[in-house]
């Protein structure tokens, strides 16, 4: 957090720059508003530009680029605005290099005077701003467990488990128990030693006949 705020803050004060930058002196006494953006790629002429067509404009789009990058906290629109201004500046000093036939710095206003230096301080303040901020923090999202396989056919889940295929130990049962085989009654049972059962589970003899 503290390192968005400190990289925005940064950034911000290098886009004012590079914007303040054109309507300082460049070169000897002329302003950098006042040169064309065709003169970037043609080369120098003293002809005047309007404000819109002029260096200016360029460094108005780096400034709208690392506005909105601070506002989406995206580290790479703030970098691109600040090569774009840093861009601009040193294919200005190149062309008027080569339309002067040197680049000096007089104490006189003679040579390269401070416009340049906002601009290309304001390009590099975008940089720097660009890589204090730590960017948009991402979502940390935890290791989901992978789902569980259902098992195929050759070995269905069921509970409780089955025995696993293989020789199985059969036991035999043992010999059944014979009936005891029906002799009749005995022939000691007689009438009078003969009892029945009754309903309360006692046993009675028969009355005598």
């Amino acid at each position: 957090m503290i390192r968005n705020v400190l990289g925005s803050v940064v950034a911000l004060v290098g886009a004012a720059a590079a914007v303040v930058s054109p309507f300082l002196d460049w070169y000897e006494g002329r302003r950098g508003r006042d040169y064309r953006v065709q003169d970037l790629f043609g080369g120098i002429t003293d002809t005047s530009s309007g404000v819109l067509v002029s260096i200016l404009l360029p460094f108005l789009l780096a400034a709208l680029v690392a506005l909105v990058g601070v506002l989406l906290r995206s580290r790479l629109m703030v970098a691109l605005a600040g090569l774009v201004v840093l861009g601009f500046t040193v294919l200005w000093m190149v062309r008027q290099g080569q339309e002067a036939g040197s680049l000096s710095v007089g104490g006189d206003g003679s040579g390269l005077q401070v416009g340049v230096a906002l601009a290309g301080a304001g390009g590099l303040l975008l940089l720097l701003g660009a890589a204090l901020m730590s960017g948009r923090a991402r979502r940390r999202t935890g290791r989901h467990a992978e789902p569980y396989a259902a098992p195929g056919s050759d070995h269905p889940d069921t509970w409780p488990p089955t025995q696993e295929p293989g020789p199985s130990v059969q036991t035999s049962p043992g010999p059944e128990r014979e009936a005891d085989p029906y002799v009749g009654p005995d022939p000691r049972d007689t009438e009078e030693t003969r009892t029945y059962p009754t309903q309360e589970g006692h046993r009675r003899r028969p009355p005598n006949a």
